[in-house]
């Protein structure tokens, strides 16, 4: 059986090597070479580049998709979507989970991964038979994890329930990079066995593992994996294209792609990667540290933007101690966009403190609540009660306490703009959706849609820059926490009371804060 490739080069490549700042600009002049290769899909857009393009690069996300469509008529597009979430950090009301898809399908996207964080199948399900009522490819989503309440009968589980939901194959997403190759072998083989279904494996190659468990997932029947072009793959990212295509040339799983095309592709972004260089993680190698803390690349490299950009490197191995009790806490979630952010800010909270939830997150509250879905297991009864203050937590599907809200929204946007003299998109309602998704960052994109200057300037490929090495942080001191793509201050007098927390204004700096991972 032949094995589909899907080349994450222009989504998740870059969103975990270099915070997702790859330009369109850079994606056009490769675009035709990527269109002839043939994959079985390109994954191009979702995840944290809607994000990106708006607060950092100055880029309509929708152009951006449109225009890649153009380029690559030929190949499947695809894209990850986080369920009710969207591409925001907050769940949507269904009218706007259905508008959305139905506005990327028609803007070009083909195939959509759909994954919850919380691994909850009701929080699937609008997007899911939005994507099928459209004609598109729904691709359900496992976003695997370990720990003492997931078993192999939980993916089992989750995959017949997704099955029920209607999906048209299904993926499972280690993001973290922390499938075992036994592991790998074991549930495909097992999902396999029980269920007709398309699967494909998505790999991180953070632990070291992920070209391993590549191979015993093709070897139990798996049907496709994503891979990266050899340039953009490794570390933080994901296996090399190249070294699978190579690996299972001339078997039955040969892949019938042309070594020497992808070698032309590659040669394009090891140029290209040099501009970004001031965005690139620490990571050299593999970081063993991810099989304990299960952090995704993405966070991985967040969380060392944040505690550099705070004097507090140096607290990089406490933080990653603390997000595995943080995460028990929680009842086992998985690690993934946005409870990843959740937990990390959490967990970054605890140790600046120097006391385990003194001060607990609007966003882990709730998820001690019930505000996000099911978690795997109940959560610390105790933390539960002190958010709750008597009150009940949330039990049903947390959209179905959304009234439709996409006609207010439409008409706040058309309010506004006609306020501040913003020309809406021809597609007006693209504009809508952007600003629905991040109402203050989606509005400044509008009024500044054609004024570069008030974005990031363009990359430039130069020598790095030597960093200073940070001096020892006090026990008192403010610190800026990003939590879901908002910044706060936070003051932490002597013995770890935060006497402070305040939005933080954002200032313009060559090196900005980082886009939030998947």
């Amino acid at each position: 059986m032949t094995i589909a490739i899907t080349d994450v080069v222009l989504r998740d490549a870059h969103q975990s090597l270099f915070a997702t700042r790859l330009r369109l600009d850079d994606m056009l002049p490769i675009a035709a070479a990527l269109d002839d290769v043939g994959y079985g899909s390109l994954e191009c857009w979702g995840g944290a580049t809607f994000d990106a393009c708006i607060r950092f690069l100055g880029e309509d996300p929708w152009l951006r998709l449109r225009e890649l469509k153009k380029a690559m008529p030929k190949t499947p597009l695809q894209m990850l979507l986080r369920g009710q979430n969207l591409l925001g950090y907050r769940h949507y009301a269904d009218d706007v989970v259905e508008r959305f898809v139905e506005r990327a399908v028609k803007n070009g996207m083909d195939v959509f991964r759909v994954f919850d964080a919380m691994n909850d199948p009701r929080n699937m399900k609008a997007a899911l038979q939005a994507v099928r009522s459209h004609g598109a490819h729904a691709q359900g989503t496992l976003s695997y994890t370990t720990s003492p309440a997931h078993t192999l009968q939980t993916w089992l589980d989750l995959t017949e329930q997704l099955l029920e939901t209607g999906v048209d194959s299904i993926a499972i997403k280690d993001m973290s990079g922390i499938l075992t190759p036994m592991a790998a072998y074991e549930l495909v083989s097992e999902i396999k066995k029980r269920f007709e279904v398309r699967l494909h494996l998505h790999c991180h190659a953070t632990t070291g593992m992920a070209e391993m468990a590549l191979l015993k997932a093709i070897e139990a029947g798996v049907d496709g994996v994503d891979t990266a072009i050899s340039s953009m793959s490794a570390t933080y990212g994901h296996p090399a294209t190249e070294a699978l295509v190579a690996t299972l040339a001339g078997t039955e799983h040969d892949t019938g792609l042309d070594i020497l095309k992808l070698e032309n592709i590659a040669a394009y972004f090891r140029e290209v990667r040099k501009k970004y260089h001031a965005f690139e993680g620490q990571l050299k190698g593999y970081d063993s540290r991810i099989l304990v803390a299960q952090v995704p690349g993405g966070m991985l490299t967040n969380l060392e933007g944040q505690l550099k950009q705070q004097n507090a490197a140096d607290k990089l191995d406490q933080v990653l101690a603390e997000i595995p009790r943080v995460r028990e806490d929680l009842g086992f979630i998985p690690l993934v966009t946005p409870t990843s952010q959740i937990v990390g800010t959490q967990a970054v909270l605890n140790v600046l403190t120097g006391e385990r939830y003194k001060t607990i997150a609007k966003e882990t509250a709730g998820i001690l609540k019930g505000e996000y879905g099911h978690t795997p297991v109940p959560v610390n009864a105790a933390l539960q009660a002190r958010v709750l203050e008597g009150g009940a937590p949330v039990t049903c599907r947390p959209a179905d306490l959304l009234k439709p809200e996409l006609a207010e929204l439409e008409a706040d946007v058309r309010r506004q703009a006609q306020e501040k003299g913003i020309t809406l998109a021809g597609n007006a309602i693209d504009d809508v959706l952007t600003v629905a998704l991040f109402p203050q960052i989606g509005l400044k994109f509008l009024e500044n849609r054609h004024n570069p200057a008030a974005f990031e300037p363009l990359p430039q490929a130069e020598a790095a820059q030597p960093v200073a090495k940070a001096e020892k942080p006090a026990a008192s001191g403010i610190y800026t926490v990003e939590v879901e793509g908002k910044a706060f201050v936070v003051k932490v007098s002597d013995g770890g009371d935060i006497s402070q927390l305040t939005a933080a204004v954002p200032a313009a700096s060559s090196a900005p804060v980082q886009a939030a991972a998947p």
